[in-house]
């Protein structure tokens, strides 16, 4: 796999690491000179100076036959370029971005550059994880294959609990793929039972989460992230 990392930032020098002690091809791009001196100390050759929003800077790092690109630049206007570029010119299948202002993540959506990742966000998803008063959580949203992953707690006044997973009615587009219980994950058979507690992780088609907040917490609906 050959991969471009356009922003040599504190994210993209270990992601770089990382991918190379994996042993991928990869290509660093900095466009801050002192910067790029600083990496090539240790990446090398593995490194490029120049700046990846250039057409020419990305064809002189090969983006012809790159199989991922990941945009980590402190700019979020130049990861939606990059990824944009990337995607639309040169037909990269994979791309990655960076999200720097989690109020730009809808602009990446609507420009078709994803998976976008917000650090903002994805703390934000974990704050509501380990606090129960936030009800349901979104895990994970497959945009392309529109689909979404959710985990919410079973409440005691729930009308699941004491219910097996065969006797649930969930609504057409929604599936439950694994239960936590006193700390321990497992994947629920038909016969299994739900109770108070749980928690339990659905896969599911985007506009349901009402529908499945009513089920297992009617009493505690939150809102995804």
């Amino acid at each position: 796999m050959y991969v471009i990392i356009a922003g040599a930032g504190k994210v993209g020098w270990n992601l770089a690491r990382e991918l190379i002690a994996r042993d991928r091809e990869v290509t660093l791009i900095e466009c801050n000179h002192d910067r790029f001196r600083v990496v090539e100390e240790e990446l090398e050759h593995a490194v490029q100076y120049g700046d990846a929003t250039e057409l020419w800077v990305l064809e002189r790092a090969g983006i012809q036959r790159a199989d991922l690109v990941i945009a980590v630049t402190g700019d979020d206007e130049d990861n939606i370029l990059i990824g944009q570029v990337a995607k639309d010119k040169y037909g990269v299948q994979r791309i990655v971005a960076r999200v720097n202002n989690p109020r730009n993540l809808t602009h990446f959506k609507m420009l078709g550059v994803q998976p976008a990742v917000s650090a903002t966000d994805l703390i934000m998803r974990l704050i509501e994880h380990e606090v129960p008063e936030y009800g349901l959580v979104q895990l994970l949203a497959l945009e392309e294959e529109h689909l979404e992953i959710i985990e919410l707690e079973v409440l005691e006044n729930s009308q699941v609990v004491g219910m097996q997973v065969r006797e649930i009615s969930l609504p057409e587009g929604a599936l439950i793929i694994s239960v936590l219980r006193a700390g321990r994950g497992f994947v629920p058979k038909a016969d299994s039972v739900i109770a108070a507690g749980d928690q339990v992780l659905l896969i599911l088609d985007p506009g349901l989460e009402s529908q499945i907040t009513a089920l297992f917490s009617p009493a505690g609906a939150g809102t995804s992230a």
